[in-house]
């Protein structure tokens, strides 16, 4: 018996708590005296209520909550709106409540073509623009598109920095490409703070020149010992076959004389004869 007592003490109680929950969430939320001072003004209604009466005696019968499958968003609102439904390439990303409406949403590929995402439409991707069909269109000659779903934006015709030329043509997902004058091979002034500038070409100058010499150096000194080869072997002695004449005999022998002259070896001379004409050995 003591338990059942309890049981519905703690009933009574919980029920006192929620209507108490209830009467605070509903009716009029703040008011002011009317000019006679009988009635009460209502001055904003409790979230999720709309104005009943603006005046009254009783503030919790100026405002009354909405129906199911309505909303109010402002607390001087006289009636309530009705929920949206979310449909065909719309979902249904939150349900709607007494104080706020139905949040939808897109399908995949789609997006939302308002703030309020009334309608959907596709989405366009780099290279595209949405067009006035709510469809999507190739960025025209000229322009490019680098984002998602974003109108296109046309070529730069100039370099951001002073040091730089454009070297590749854009298309539709890319602008023009601009490098540094010095990476395209054009030449670039010297900067006081450059430090590495480009040094290959009078490093390579140095090498050709130098092999160029070496080059010159071993022709010339082929040349020389072919020229002094070409002389020893003109300056050999000249031999004939022995025979019995004596002008032939006396003509070997003064060409073996000369030889050894050359060579440093003999003083002899070979002369004329005074009768005959023929030469002698001296």
């Amino acid at each position: 018996m003591t338990m059942l007592v309890s049981t519905i003490l703690v009933l009574l109680l919980a029920k006192g708590a929620l209507s108490s929950m209830l009467q605070r969430d509903r009716g009029c939320k703040r008011w002011k005296p009317s000019e006679q001072k009988q009635n009460v003004c209502c001055e904003e209604c409790h979230p999720g209520n709309h104005v009943v009466f603006h005046c009254g005696p009783n503030p919790e019968q100026l405002c009354t909550p909405c129906r199911e499958g309505t909303y109010t968003k402002n607390a001087k609102d006289i009636k309530c709106e009705r929920c949206t439904q979310c449909t065909g390439a719309q979902i249904e990303l939150e349900k709607c409540t007494t104080t706020r409406d139905t949040q939808c949403g897109c399908k995949d590929g789609l997006k939302c073509g308002d703030a309020q995402c009334s309608f959907c439409i596709k989405k366009c991707n780099k290279g595209e623009e949405p067009d006035e069909d709510r469809d999507c269109r190739t960025c025209p000659n000229g322009t490019f598109n680098d984002q998602i779903h974003q109108k296109c934006k046309p070529w730069r015709t100039k370099c951001p920095n002073p040091y730089q030329t454009i070297v590749i043509k854009g298309d539709a997902f890319t602008d023009n490409l601009c490098v540094n004058i010095s990476s395209s091979g054009l030449k670039q002034p010297e900067s006081k703070s450059d430090h590495t500038a480009f040094t290959w070409p009078p490093v390579l100058s140095v090498f050709l020149s130098v092999a160029l010499i070496i080059f010159l150096i071993i022709a010339v000194y082929s040349e020389k010992r072919k020229r002094k080869a070409k002389a020893e072997i003109t300056k050999r002695p000249i031999i004939r076959t022995a025979t019995d004449d004596p002008e032939t005999l006396i003509a070997s022998e003064c060409s073996f004389h000369e030889a050894q002259e050359e060579h440093g070896s003999s003083s002899s001379e070979c002369l004329p004869s005074r009768e005959s004409g023929d030469h002698l050995l001296v």
